[in-house]
């Protein structure tokens, strides 16, 4: 019997898998084919090239170089791959190469997202005119926001948040007339809006919050109809709240929180019944009602917080807000009762309604999804209903609650009774030792998958900082975790006696980086008020401290007549809400103590109240901490010399800590020569190693130099207010004993002279030296320029150039560093520097301007170039001084022949035009 053969579509179809491999090999060579007759507009080539040389250089992407086209692989894919939510995609662009018959692509993507991009915005942007799409946020990027953006008309989405940029908001933008979403949140911008952006009028988001912008919003506004979401919180706006926001009615997302707008709200608002977010807050003076929000009955999130609402809740149904998840009206004067309604909304998770006039009894029973609950100062009274439980968060402070007689006191924290309205507790008869409690209240904005942060709602809002040292404290373990509010914190002392006390308050920012990131763009502001009175408005932690993880202390007298203290941290809407992430905003503090004052201390020597309490100790118990395991703080005191007590007085101010001599002398193993770094300005440099393993500089200032204590408190002064990338770190100092000590960060290169003619030296090739004289270029041009103060540092030269790990330069010994006056040119005081590097104006005359450092600067650069020192006495009179032996040999190519391939010709044309700049300056500077 024959074996069955295969059927007959069986054969057809297998004599058909050759053609078909043959058909899809030849589609695969056609499509490659046409992708390389397509190419990239030049124009546009070279400037995404310029883009990336000014500030993107280091994130250079591999798909892009000299000798592959930008356009290609992802760039062009059909499926239009979504470069804005791909990580992996990041720097990108997208292309679109269907001109000119499919053979020109243009650019019309630029995603350069939270790269930490340093520098102004390039010029050579203008020229990609076909960019519909621009994502520059989350970068580090400076000077203002070119006016040559509004030439991009093809724009459909900018992004320019989380930056830098300073200056007004150019009108030039509101030629972007096909602009769907503009953000410029969180940015160093001042001045007002300009009225052009009004004909933006397809603009659909617009993000404008913690800008720095300032006056009203411009009436063309009225015009941007198309609007969904409009963030405008964190600024100084002024005026009214516009009539005509309440036209724009697709509007789901409206932020106007922490400005300086005037009341009432306008109740053309109650047109906005899209709104799914609501979030108002601060308003000045007038008074408004709850009427507008009526109709609002898609809202999940409604903050009127610190509106001046003067109404009764009874005046709005709230049966109908099914969606309303987050409902804040504290800080208002809302009378009457706690509607049933409100409670029994299944999907509301968290209420405040603390700081009103509410009166009345709890409603007898919650939804089942709250789990939030904030009474505070209000007027309510009776028993506490059944549905008190440990589960919730639940804060009853001051109201008039009678807690012996309900039926779940037991479920209560000890000592809620004594912070109730006219509380008797220890009235007149306090005790040995007072009881604290802590109340907070509040829910952080989009931080719903920070798990940190739903935990703290039933963890006090505890925010901890890696062990590390704190700057400006002998004490950094009391820094190392804070207690952080979402809107309102207060402590509570209990049982003082009446008298007059220190109320010492300490502080320490460790959310936000201190780098030249974006992660160091946060800022966080609350008002400090302690028994009612205003004490700090718009606090500044880290603005006050000079930077994060630096410690700040606030103290005040303080007058207690009712045994009872108040200390309230408020936040009052300013401040950025995301970064590094979603919730990191409203008050923090670290620790505070309270002693009783100089004159009442002698009253009481045998019944101290006095007490320090670790701000982040203790657990929440139905949203109240009742410390009573509180502890006393002593400081240690010792006797200082006059000598050490100016040191001390100078080196108070903040960004500074300091260490102990033992410590340093521990970490450089007794300042072990195995362990010397070399000579500096004043004295013997070390490498030492701290306990937790941390790598560190140490300066010995000389017992000899006679300059040494002043150029030691000059340094310290200096550096401690002047923090750039290409300047070396200082961490602290030590001032005990005769040799005071300078603590800076260790980089393991050594220093610039080492590695360019040292025993030691390194193999530099020409872009490694470019980009170290471009950092040092860097660094001066901060301290001349860009710092708070203008800096001189009058000793720049190769030694005191230093280099980290990965070659990136950094400008080191700020022991001769005079503050620059523009006024103050001539110098009375003797030359300092080093001979060699002296500008002739200086050396001469002793004229000093930021010229000296750029004369110094230039005599590294041709150190860096030729690979041999400034001075070398074994080449002979004529070739002994580089500068010298430059000027003489200038026509001829006296460039290091290490120099690898580049061209000979093109070397000697740029070295030519940099002796002729250095002329050209020795002969202005002799007229």
């Amino acid at each position: 019997m024959r074996r069955p053969g295969p059927s007959s579509s069986c054969r057809h179809g297998s004599a058909a898998l050759p053609t078909l491999l043959l058909l899809l090999l030849l589609l695969a060579a056609s499509a490659q084919a046409q992708q390389a007759r397509t190419r990239t507009d030049p124009v546009e080539a070279d400037a995404l090239k310029g883009v990336f040389d000014k500030i993107g250089r280091e994130m250079w992407p591999s798909w892009f170089s000299s000798s592959v086209d930008p356009c290609t692989g992802a760039a062009t894919d059909d499926t239009d791959t979504d470069i804005d939510h791909n990580p992996n995609l990041n720097p990108a662009i997208k292309c679109n190469c269907k001109y000119q018959n499919n053979t020109v692509c243009h650019i019309t993507k630029l995603k350069m997202y939270a790269l930490d991009l340093v520098g102004p915005i390039p010029e050579e942007l203008r020229n990609l005119t076909h960019l519909t799409n621009l994502n520059l946020m989350q970068n580090y990027l400076t000077g203002p926001i070119p006016s040559f953006l509004g030439e991009l008309t093809a724009l459909q989405y900018l992004s320019l948040a989380i930056n830098a940029l300073s200056g007004s908001v150019p009108k030039e933008l509101g030629k972007l007339v096909n602009l769907v979403s503009l953000g410029i949140s969180i940015n160093n911008l001042n001045g007002s809006l300009p009225p052009e952006l009004g004909n933006m009028v397809k603009l659909e988001q617009l993000y404008i919050d913690s800008s720095g912008l300032s006056g009203p919003l411009p009436p063309s506004f009225s015009k941007l109809t198309s609007l969904k979401i409009l963030w405008a919180s964190d600024n100084d706006f002024t005026g009214q709240i516009p009539d005509y926001i309440g036209s724009l009615s697709n509007l789901s997302d409206l932020r106007f929180q922490g400005n300086s707008f005037q009341g009432p709200l306008p109740t053309t608002l109650s047109n906005l019944v899209q709104l799914t977010s609501l979030r108002i807050g601060d308003i000045v003076n007038g008074s408004s009602s709850l009427a507008f929000i009526s109709n609002m009955t898609s809202l999940n999130t409604l903050v009127l917080r610190n509106c001046r609402i003067s109404d009764n809740l009874a005046s709005v149904n709230f049966s109908q807000f099914a969606k309303l998840s987050l409902l804040d009206l504290s800080f208002n004067n809302i009378t009457g009762l706690v509607p049933q309604a409100l409670l029994n909304l299944n999907s509301l998770s968290f209420l405040f309604l603390g700081n009103n006039s509410l009166s009345g009894s709890l409603p007898s029973s919650i939804g089942t999804s709250l789990k939030n609950l904030d009474f505070s100062y209000n007027q309510l009274s009776g028993n506490f209903p059944s549905w008190v439980s440990p589960n919730l968060t639940l804060n009853l402070v001051a109201n008039n609650f009678v807690v012996s007689n309900s039926n779940n006191s037991v479920l209560l924290p000890s000592g809620l009774e004594c912070l109730q309205r006219d509380t008797p507790c220890f009235l007149g008869s306090p005790q040995r030792a007072p009881t604290w409690g802590v109340s907070n209240v509040g829910r952080f904005m989009e931080a719903f998958e920070r798990d940190y942060i739903i935990q703290s709602l039933n963890a006090s809002y505890t925010v901890y900082s890696s062990t590390r040292l704190f700057r400006n404290t002998p004490d950094s373990e009391l820094f190392q975790k804070a207690r952080m509010s979402p809107s309102s914190l207060r402590y509570f002392g209990i049982g003082l006696e009446n008298g007059n006390y220190v109320v010492t308050l300490q502080f320490a920012e460790i959310s936000f980086e201190d780098s030249r990131t974006w992660k160091s763009l946060g800022k966080r502001v609350f008002d400090i008020y302690i028994q009612g009175e205003r004490k700090e408005q718009n606090f500044d932690i880290r603005k006050e401290a000079r930077g994060s993880y630096a410690a700040v202390q606030k103290q005040y007298i303080i007058p207690v007549t009712r045994n009872f203290l108040e200390i309230h941290l408020f936040w009052a809407g300013k401040g950025t809400c995301c970064i590094p992430s979603q919730g990191h905003y409203g008050p923090l503090i670290s620790a505070l103590s309270v002693t009783p004052a100089p004159n009442a201390a002698r009253k009481r020597s045998k019944n101290k109240t006095g007490a320090t309490v670790g701000a982040a100790v203790g657990a929440v118990v139905v949203g109240l901490i009742v410390l009573t395991g509180l502890y006393v703080r002593r400081q240690k005191s010792r006797k200082l010399s006059l000598e050490q007590q100016d040191l001390y007085n100078t080196v108070g101010r903040p960004n500074l800590f300091t260490y102990s001599y033992g410590e340093l002398k521990t970490a450089s193993e007794n300042f072990n020569s195995s362990n010397f770094l070399g000579e500096g300005g004043y004295g013997s440099v070390y490498k030492g190693k701290l306990s937790d393993g941390s790598v560190v500089a140490v300066k010995l200032l000389s017992e000899t130099s006679r300059q040494g204590k002043k150029q030691f408190i000059t340094e310290i002064e200096t550096i401690s207010q002047v923090q750039h990338r290409n300047l070396v770190k200082l961490y602290g100092c030590c001032l005990e004993g005769n040799n005071p000590l300078l603590v800076y960060e260790y980089l393991d290169n050594g220093s610039l002279d080492k590695a360019l003619f040292g025993n030691g030296r390194l193999n530099l090739d020409w872009p490694t030296r470019f980009e170290i004289c471009l950092g040092i270029a860097r660094g001066l041009a901060y301290l001349h320029e860009e710092s708070s103060i203008r800096v001189v540092h009058r000793d720049i030269k190769a030694s005191n150039v230093l280099l980290d790990a990965n070659l990136n330069s950094k400008i080191s010994d700020f022991g001769l560093a005079k503050l620059y006056d523009d006024k103050n040119t001539h110098i009375s005081t003797k030359v300092a520097g080093t001979f060699g590097y002296l500008a002739p104006e200086y050396a001469m005359r002793g004229h000093m301007s930021e010229k000296v450092d750029v004369f110094a600067f230039g005599v590294v650069i041709l150190e860096t170039i030729a690979g041999r020192p400034n001075y070398d006495g074994r080449l002979g009179e004529d070739k002994a001084y580089l500068l010298e032996w430059v000027l003489l040999l200038w026509t001829l190519l006296w460039a290091e022949p290490t120099g690898g391939a580049a061209s000979r010709r093109q070397q000697l044309r740029q070295v030519r035009r940099l002796i002729c700049w250095i002329r050209w300056q020795e002969v202005s500077n002799s007229c």
